[in-house]
């Protein structure tokens, strides 16, 4: 059963770490993404870059509105995800306590699913 675990991380938490603490970091979760690779929990896994070049597009009424980030309104961004593959949703909270960005931001557990289903 596929769950995405989405770190949601605090807007400007990246610029308080140098590049030595931000690249230590960041192989730590690259550690934990080769070990559930070899697992064979993982579907999939990416970081995503600071949302400073990110839009956002929606077309109500069939008029574009894009507005680019960064986004004064949030307080948080998803600053990246795994996408697990695993028996049960208790499973995938197991994996979403035991990955190093719970450790700085919060790490939410969503199974797929058609978005038709409540």
């Amino acid at each position: 059963m596929p769950h995405m675990l989405l770190i949601h991380e605090p807007i400007g938490q990246r610029a308080t770490r140098n590049e030595l603490e931000g690249r230590a970091t960041y192989e730590r979760m690259l550690r934990w993404r080769d070990d559930l690779r070899s697992r064979g929990l993982l579907l999939a896994a990416e970081s995503l870059a600071n949302q400073d070049k990110a839009v956002r597009v929606t077309v109500p009424a069939g008029k574009a509105r894009i507005v680019d980030g960064p986004f004064a309104e949030a307080k948080e961004m998803v600053g990246g995800f795994f996408l697990v593959n695993v028996d049960t949703r208790e499973e995938a909270i197991a994996l979403a306590q035991q990955c190093p960005a719970a450790e700085w931001a919060t790490v939410e557990v969503r199974a797929l699913a058609p978005c038709y289903e409540q």
